[in-house]
């Protein structure tokens, strides 16, 4: 049985992931571990606090996490564990993932704002530094299994079929039918019709547009194809570059009304 890890701050944005990650969990015969990075108030930090009180408040965040557990286990008829920790959320996951070898992080994702196209947010970060599928839920998602999958690639650097090669490997067949979505900024270059190929019980459409911008031109897409899913491949940039370019799928990531999956490597070749 695979292990999905879904990390909660109590908010109603997280508790909504939560929600979408048990759905899913219940779907794909998963077990669901709820992880919380549990931290101390801002005047509880700046207060000289004992041992024994910093203690009792782990122990309270911990009973509130188990109770979390609990609930949605009964709820959606899964198996659904918990697990805390006094870091933050990226110092954690990473050996989270490899202790229980998990096959998906999710996590929620606050709507679009300027702040957070400047500074990014948690959930942002984890998606650029974290080396393992990272499921972004926008507010309101709710997961009710996947007919359409919207996969944006990059034409020079993604190969889709690895992509979902990698994916299948840790989650399973994700759903009956896959649009291969590539953007080109090449204005020589026309758009192309989508043609189809059946491979086993999948139906791949493949779409080649050209656009200047392409983050606009995958928020279009994902409009246009109706899909439940977006999937995309971060790039990797130096801590320099990262300040003055943000890769693509965290833009994406901040400003979607689906989940995005994103597939960083070893899965597959990353791009933009």
């Amino acid at each position: 049985m695979n292990t999905i890890i879904v990390t909660t701050d109590y908010s109603p944005i997280a508790e909504n992931a939560v929600a979408y990650a048990a759905a899913m969990a219940k779907y794909y015969n998963a077990r669901l571990l709820l992880f919380n990075a549990f931290k101390l108030s801002v005047p509880a930090s700046n207060t000289l606090l004992p041992s024994s009180s910093i203690t009792a408040l782990e122990k309270e965040n911990n009973d509130r996490l188990r109770a979390a557990a609990e609930r949605v286990a009964a709820e959606y008829g899964i198996i659904a564990g918990h697990e805390t920790a006094y870091a933050f959320v990226e110092d954690n996951i990473k050996a989270l993932v490899e202790k229980h070898n998990a096959a998906l992080v999710i996590m929620g994702m606050a709507p679009e704002s300027r702040e957070q196209d400047i500074f990014g947010n948690t959930t942002t970060a984890a998606i650029g530094k974290l080396d393992f599928p990272v499921l972004a839920v926008p507010a309101g998602a709710v997961f009710r299994g996947l007919d359409k999958v919207l996969l944006a690639c990059d034409v020079l650097h993604d190969s889709p079929l690895q992509v979902l090669s990698g994916i299948k490997e840790k989650i399973g067949d994700l759903c009956p039918v896959v649009e291969v979505f590539y953007v080109h900024q090449d204005i020589g270059k026309t758009d192309t019709e989508i043609r189809r190929e059946k491979t086993g019980d999948i139906t791949y459409l493949y779409k080649d547009v050209q656009s200047d911008n392409i983050v606009k031109a995958i928020k279009n897409e994902v409009i246009a194809s109706s899909a439940d899913l977006l999937i995309m491949v971060p790039g990797k940039y130096g801590f320099w570059s990262s300040l003055v370019h943000r890769s693509k799928t965290r833009k994406m990531a901040s400003g979607l009304t689906i989940p995005l999956l994103a597939v960083p490597h070893p899965v597959c070749v990353a791009a933009g």
